[in-house]
Order: structure tokens, then C-alpha cells, then sequence
């Protein structure tokens, strides 16, 4: 709420730093109030880890406050280079307490420590901001959890305050704090810095509620092997949900810290390493000292864990799949990795070079080798028998033989959500994202319609199908809103189409033999009995059975074999974290003074000044970056997901993809923050907008229609406003683009067999041409109408245009190559400057993971699962 600048006191001639409560926020009385509670906090606290107050004035109407300049970086901007040394772990934890312990007796709750009012200096560190610190004398607000807002950094009036991943229960329930609140916020942050990953994650901030109130995070040993057990005790006794649980006073935290570091290595010593072997058996041993013997030599090893356990008799033990270099697993908008139900084999997408597709390994191999045939493949899943993949690949539900031999087309499949292989050879899918669930014979043939979603009941479409044993009903997910935690696990009688919910907000639903129901809700996966007999759930709540579960997008990647085996993809905390960057026609990059954020689908504005991004937090929202003043404002608001923007040609609207009342439809709203947002396409499939002509009267969009693909469709913005068809194929279409003149449109299609980019004459007729040769997606015009540049991989490449006396294109060449982000939604993901010289693109930031490397793998999980949730006798 403040803006800090640098100065020099001329006085005593010294470097300062001067915060200053802006004009426009002045007149706000609850900031004016916390501006001064910041002043007179840090007047009363004199510490050498803590910020100093040197001054505090009036003068020309602007309250400003004179304060010790530091210099060094925070400790947020540190974690994005990765977890601390331990060493310094243990130091920075020292200081920090012995801080919090001189703000405790002065009777100061901080009530906002993370790790971006945390400096590190070359003396060490300086705890800053106290503008939400409570005094002895304050009372907090109350309010209902009815109440709660849902932004990250909660600090309006009357409302909850402090950051949303590091408050303590007391906090979240807006009941009354005190230090033991700062000692809760003290060891997420210390877990934070020990392991590079914050103790609570979420997609959106009530599944980070969720997971303060009920859940633990993960020991920190698991995430760095190497943690002292002595300060994983302390941390966890900090984030004990309970205040009466946790240290009572930072002095004792203090002492304890103290004593990690006295005691040296024996304090040191992992806990996994004191534990051994256990009963897992000489013959696992000898696997896990190879694994650990030859982990250093293959890359593609899976290297076991030092602590399996036994229980119910049969040994319980983890295994991670490390990807060969290069590699990594793509496809991740859909759930990516397949255990077969013998449990003795792994499929999972991923990507090397350019190209992705499926991979097969043995678990009792070191070798994963990929499946001919499956380029471009997703969602992949096993004939019951374990002979056949099942997956997705350019519009089609497709299968493959495990043993080898040739890909088979079986139907059509738009965007597949998910496919089950039912024991009489029936598959069971979801062909698109809008659609209910369909059936067709493993061999192939026409589709039949099995579920329909109900709209008149917020049943919007059905996906991550499981034929269930015996055939007679299916289990799916259920979405009910615009977001994944809207959504229910439903079963439906085959026969009878009876169908019931299960459970609610649960995501990728899948039934064990033990009599469970397992699913993932928010990241984490849950189970609660289940009877298969009468397709009912027990009335016990769930059990959360660990944050394990990556959900990228819409399914939880994780797969279950019958034999009782867990496979998953571990999530990064960083995995979304991307950068803009301005990327010349020699490849020199240059990144755009803004934050990594989770970038997607940059357009820059007509005039150049401006680009509209898509960010990806709670909902997927459309942001406006202004380049010269280098700020970042939303544009759509965060009730529903906004998706693929673009600029009309004036710049005075930008159109994109929004999700209201479950529908995918095409909107705009002025980018002046005027007005109020209008709906320009109305059906129940996904339509996805894609360019303007330049006259502004047009636009083109893509229309995924569940059962007949996607199509080119023109909008008018005058007249009837009646979508016109342009051009639908029985192959994948998408990125339509008009060319500056409004004669051309570009697009890409695969109707060759893999993704080219054609042009067409608009509005026809006319043969279309050829543009790319070796495969291409994502056209774009230069605004000069005389180069045409598209990527294939991650190459960028461009072709000479020339359109009088007749269209003809120039052979493709090669600008640069980089990895950066390719396009969702139908739409490019990057953007070209107004002078055809720059271009503009998202790469992961610097300490992004772009994709995974990892699939965890955990042996005869069952047994942990029955031990954790037990079922009733019968």
C-alpha cells in the first residue's frame, strides 16, 4: 500500500529509505491508520534484525515514514533460486526468532511474516513491514467464514489479515491471534526455505484454507533427504494446528534451534538413514543399494527410498522414475501416466525434442521405450488385460498394442477427457471437455451417447470415466461449475441410467479393490469406503491420505493398478512460474520487466504499447501489462476462468474465452475498464476466439463441437450477429488468423496426418496452399501482410508472402529456436511486434521446472490405504 523510495539523508549524509502513503491512498482512514500502527511499532523495536525507524514526518500533505536502507534482496526473491543450505537455514531461523521474540515482549504480533518482509543482508536478516502488526492493546475483527474473501493477501477492512499461505488457523477462522499466530507463520516459512516448497499449496485459496484447517504437509525429510529430524520436529511443532500445541514463546523456538546447531552432526543425522532397511527383505535391499549404486550412472533409474514399511505382512516401498535426459512428461492438461492392472508396467506421456508420445517401461526395468505410433498422444490408459493402450491423439481415440505392431484409429474425439477399457471390450470415453461419456468397441466403429450431462441442473459435462468390475456401471467426474472444485464424483447403472453422487467436490474419482473410493480434491489425494455392491459411500468423512497428487489443469495425474500399486506425478512449486520475454529474429532474448507469473497467450496491443496475457491463479484471468510503465491490471474479474485474449483492431476491446454458467462461449469488455462485459456467442460446445479483421467486423473463432471436431467460424459485429461457417474438415483445425489485407486466413490443420499451416482465400472460394513443410502450428501474420511465421517444435519459422498478381509463398526458413511455451486453447502462445522484428514469449523463468521429470511410484500401496481408512467387516 506504501511506495518506498531511495534517498539520502543530507543532514548525516547516509543512504536511506523513504515510505510514503501515496496521495490517492490517503484518504483512506484504515490506511492512514495502518501507516501510522507501522510507525509506532517499529519506533518501539530496537533489534539488529529488525528493520530501523529513523524519522517520521508530514509535509505537503504526504505522511512519509524515514527508515534504514538495506541492501540485498528479500528472501522470496532468494527461494526462487531453489531451498537454502542448511547452514543457513539454521542461521536465518535463529535470527528471525530472536526477532519475533524482541516484537513479542513489546507486546507486537507481527501477523504478516513470510518471506517477502524478510531481507537478506550481509550482517543478515531484517525483519520488515509491521503495517498489519497488532499491538497488545488491539482487537481483531470477527467475521464468518461466510465472509472470507478469496484474493491471496486478505487485508481489507474488517476482513482477515495477513498472507494467505502463511497464516495460522486462528487466522483463517478470523479468531483472535497472538505470538504463537507468528510462530505458526515462522515454521511454514522455515519449511519453505529448507525445502523450496510452501508447507500449504492450492490451485485456489480455499483449497489452501482447506489444507491450514485439516491437513499436514509432507515431512521435510521426504522433500530434502538431508534435513536434521530435530528440525523437522520444531517445525512441525510450529504448524501445529492447535496454538496450544506448538512453542509458546519465540525464545524457546530459539533455544531449540540453538541446540540443532550445537549438536552437530549427531543433530544432523537424516532420519530415513537411522531407520535401515526393516522388514522389507534381503532381495528389496539388494535392489535398493543397486538403485543407489547405479543412480549416479543412468539416468533413467528408479532410485528407492531408504524407509520402506511393512504392514498387513506385505512390504510397502517407493520407487521414483527419474525421465532419461531430455525428456520430460507432457501432455499435462490431462492425466499422464498409467499404471497397467498387473502393476508391473508404466505408460506416461512425455516429450523429446519435439516430438511427444507415449513411453512404456517395465518396472523391473531400467529402459522405458516409446510406442510407435502415438505421436502427439495424451491420457493414456490400459486394456484390462494389459495388451492394449488406450490414449488420444489428433482428434482421435486411438489404441495401441503393448507388445508392439501398429496404431488403430477406433473413432472420433475432439478433445479427450479421459477413456476406460471395460472387460467385455467396450471403451468407455469422453470426447470432449462439454461432452457427456461415450461408448465404442474396442475394435472401432460408430460411437453411442451413454451419459448426458443434465444443464438444468449445473451438470456441464462428465470426464475421467471407470467402467467399474462386473461392467453393469460406470463411475465418472461430474462438473458442476467453472472451476474443478465444483465437481462430483458420480456413478451411473448402465442399464438403467440411474445415476447418484458419491462424493462432492472430488476430481478423477477411481474405486480399489479394498473397498475405497480414492480421488483427488485440491492436489490431495482422499479416500472413503465404498460398497460395491450398493454403489454407496460410507457416511464417514474422508481421509486425506497426502498432498501427492499433481493437478495441472482439469485431472489429477495419477494412476492406480489392481495388484495395488500408486503412481503419480509429483507436483513443482515452481512449475508455473513463467517469464515475458522479447526474443529477436536472431534469437537474443530480452525479459519484460515484470514478475513471473503464470503467463499464457500473450497479444500485444494494435498500438504497440500494451500486451493482454492470460494468468493463471484461483480462476485463469485476463491481465493487461503496460509496457512503459511496466504495471499489470486485470481485465475480467475472478468469478469464472477468461481465457485467449485479442485486441480489436482500434484497441478498444479485447475479446477472449470465458466459462459462465458452464459454458465456453466467446465475450468482450472494453479495455478502459468501462462498461460491462458482453456475451458474443452463444451453444454449449467451447469456442474459442482467434483473430479480428482488420476493419474490426469480423471475427474468427474456433468451434469444438464435442461429436464433429472443431471448425473456423466468422462472427459479424453487425447486423444479426449470426456465427457463419467457414470452413470444417474431418480432421483438427484451429488458429485461424486473417491476413492485415482481410483476403486471407491462415490456419493449421492435420488433415495431412500431422499439423501444417494452410492459407485460404477469404472469404473463398480459392485453393488453399501449403505454407509449412515439415510440420508447423500457431500462424501469424506479419502486420506488413509480407511474412508468415509459425513454429514447428521449438523452431520459429517465417515465409516470404507475396499476394499480387497471385498468392505464392517462399520457402520456410529457420529465425531461432528456444524452448518456450507453446499455445493452449486453440490459440498462439506467443505474439509478433508491430515491426515484424521482435517477438514476443513465454518461457519458464529461471527457476521454473517447465515440466516434470519425475513419476513417483509407491509398491502395494493398498496396504497403507486399508491401514489408513479401514473398511467395515461384512
Amino acid at each position: 500500500m506504501g511506495e518506498v523510495y531511495k534517498a539520502r539523508d543530507t543532514r548525516l549524509n547516509r543512504i536511506v529509505a523513504v515510505k510514503i502513503l501515496p496521495a490517492h491512498l490517503a484518504d483512506r482512514a484504515e490506511l492512514r491508520e495502518r501507516f501510522e500502527r507501522e510507525a509506532k511499532t517499529i519506533a518501539s523495536l530496537n533489534h539488529p534484525h529488525i528493520c530501523t525507524l529513523y524519522d517520521i514526518g508530514h509535509q505537503d500533505g504526504i505522511d512519509f515514514l524515514v527508515m534504514e536502507y538495506l541492501e540485498g534482496e528479500t528472501l522470496a526473491l532468494r527461494l526462487l533460486k531453489g531451498p537454502l543450505p542448511l547452514e543457513q537455514v539454521l542461521q536465518y531461523a535463529i535470527e528471525i526468532a530472536d526477532a519475533l521474540d524482541k516484537a513479542h515482549r513489546k507486546g507486537v504480533t507481527h501477523r504478516d511474516l513470510k518471506p517477502g518482509n524478510i531481507m537478506l543482508t550481509k550482517s543478515g536478516t531484517k525483519l520488515l513491514d509491521f503495517g498489519l502488526a497488532k499491538l497488545r492493546q488491539d482487537a481483531t475483527p470477527v467475521v464468518s467464514l461466510s465472509q472470507k474473501p478469496t484474493a491471496d493477501s486478505l487485508t481489507a477492512q474488517g476482513t482477515i489479515l495477513g498472507t494467505l499461505q502463511y497464516m495460522a488457523p486462528e487466522q483463517v477462522e478470523a479468531k483472535e491471534v497472538d505470538a504463537r499466530t507468528d510462530i505458526f507463520a515462522f515454521g511454514a516459512v522455515v519449511y519453505e526455505i529448507a525445502t523450496g516448497r510452501k508447507a500449504f499449496e492450492g490451485k485456489t485459496s480455499a483449497s489452501v484454507m482447506a489444507k491450514i484447517l485439516e491437513v499436514d504437509p509432507p515431512p521435510m525429510a521426504s522433500l530434502q533427504p538431508m534435513t536434521p529430524p530435530a528440525l523437522d520436529r520444531v517445525v512441525r511443532r510450529c504448524l501445529a494446528k492447535d496454538p496450544e500445541n506448538r512453542w509458546q514463546t519465540a525464545r524457546d523456538l530459539e533455544l531449540e534451534l540453538k541446540s540443532i546447531v550445537e549438536g552437530g552432526s549427531q543433530a544432523a543425522l537424516p532420519l530415513t538413514a537411522a531407520r535401515g532397511f526393516g522388514a522389507l527383505g534381503r532381495r528389496a535391499m539388494v535392489l535398493m543399494l543397486a538403485g543407489v549404486v547405479l543412480g549416479g550412472l543412468i539416468a533413467s533409474l528408479a532410485i528407492w527410498k531408504l524407509v520402506p514399511t511393512t504392514l498387513g505382512g506385505q512390504p510397502v516401498a517407493s520407487l521414483a522414475v527419474v525421465l532419461s535426459s531430455g525428456q520430460q512428461i507432457a501432455g499435462l492438461n490431462l492425466p499422464a501416466v498409467a499404471l497397467s492392472p498387473n502393476g508391473t508396467q508404466l505408460v506416461y506421456v512425455a516429450v523429446e525434442g519435439s516430438t511427444q508420445q507415449l513411453y512404456l517401461r517395465a518396472l523391473d526395468s531400467l529402459d522405458a521405450k516409446p510406442i510407435p505410433g502415438t505421436e502427439g498422444a495424451s491420457a493414456p490408459f490400459f486394456s484390462p488385460d494389459g495388451q492394449w493402450i488406450g490414449f488420444f491423439a489428433q482428434g482421435k481415440l486411438t489404441k495401441a498394442s503393448a507388445t508392439g505392431g501398429s496404431s488403430q484409429t477406433l473413432c472420433d474425439a475432439a478433445l479427450g477427457e479421459g477413456g476406460s477399457w471395460g472387460p467385455d471390450d467396450t471403451i468407455y470415453f469422453a470426447p470432449s471437455n462439454i461432452s457427456g461419456l461415450w461408448k465404442v468397441a474396442a475394435s472401432g466403429g460408430k460411437p453411442q451417447e451413454v451419459t448426458k450431462p443434465d444443464r438444468s441442473k449445473g451438470d456441464f459435462s462428465h470426464r475421467w470415466p471407470q467402467v467399474l468390475p462386473g461392467g453393469k456401471a460406470v463411475l465418472f467426474t461430474s462438473r458442476t461449475g467453472p472451476g474443478w472444485e465444483e465437481s462430483n464424483i458420480v456413478v451411473q447403472l448402465l442399464a438403467t441410467g440411474e445415476r447418484r453422487i458419491l462424493v462432492k467436490g472430488g476430481n478423477t474419482g477411481r474405486y480399489v479393490p479394498t473397498g475405497h473410493l480414492v480421488y483427488s480434491r485440491a492436489g490431495v489425494l482422499m479416500a472413503v469406503p465404498f460398497d460395491l455392491t450398493r454403489l454407496e459411500v460410507s457416511d464417514s468423512p474422508p481421509t486425506l491420505l497426502g498432498e501427492i497428487v499433481s493437478e495441472w489443469t482439469e485431472g489429477a495425474h495419477y494412476s492406480l493398478s489392481a495388484s495395488g500399486s500408486l503412481a503419480y506425478v509429483p507436483d513443482s512449486p515452481q512449475r508455473l512460474q513463467r517469464r515475458l520475454a522479447w526474443v529477436d529474429r536472431k534469437g537474443g532474448v530480452e525479459p519484460l520487466p515484470a514478475p513471473p507469473r503464470p503467463y499464457e497467450n500473450p497479444r500485444i496491443s494494435p498500438d504497440g504499447r500494451r500486451v493482454a496475457v492470460q494468468i493463471e491463479e484461483a480462476t485463469i484471468g485476463i491481465w493487461v501489462h503496460d509496457f512503459s510503465r511496466a504495471t499489470l491490471t486485470r481485465l475480467t474479474t475472478p468469478d469464472a476462468s477468461s481465457q485467449a485474449p485479442f485486441w480489436t483492431p482500434d484497441g478498444k476491446h479485447i475479446a477472449y474465452r470465458a466459462t459462465r454458467a458452464g459454458f465456453r462461449n466467446v465475450f468482450w469488455n472494453a479495455t478502459d475498464g468501462t462498461g460491462t462485459e458482453e456475451r458474443l456467442t452463444t451453444g454449449e460446445s467451447a469456442q474459442t476466439p482467434s483473430s479480428w479483421s482488420p476493419d474490426g467486423k469480423l471475427l474468427a473463432f474456433i468451434d469444438a463441437d464435442p461429436t464433429m471436431g472443431a471448425s473456423i467460424s466468422v462472427l459479424p459485429l453487425e447486423g444479426d450477429r449470426k456465427p457463419q461457417l467457414f470452413l470444417r474438415t474431418k480432421t483438427s483445425v484451429r488458429n485461424p488468423e486473417f491476413s492485415p489485407d482481410g483476403r486471407w486466413l491462415a490456419y493449421e490443420s492435420n488433415e495431412s496426418g500431422r499439423l501444417e499451416v494452410y492459407v485460404q482465400p477469404f472469404p473463398g472460394p480459392g485453393a488453399k496452399s501449403q505454407i509449412s513443410t515439415k510440420g508447423g502450428e500457431e500462424p501469424l501474420w506479419a502486420r506488413n501482410g509480407r511474412e508468415l511465421f509459425y513454429r514447428t517444435g521449438d523452431k520459429m519459422m517465417a515465409v516470404d508472402i507475396t499476394t499480387q498478381p497471385t498468392f505464392t509463398a517462399g520457402s520456410p526458413r529457420l529465425l531461432f529456436a528456444g524452448r518456450y511455451e507453446q499455445g493452449p486453447n486453440y490459440t498462439p502462445g506467443y505474439d509478433v511486434s508491430p515491426d515484424g522484428q521482435r517477438f514476443l514469449m513465454v518461457k519458464p523463468s529461471e527457476q521454473a521446472q517447465a515440466a516434470p521429470t519425475q513419476i513417483n511410484v509407491v509398491l502395494n500401496w493398498f496396504e497403507e490405504l486399508k491401514q489408513k481408512v479401514p473398511t467395515a467387516k461384512r
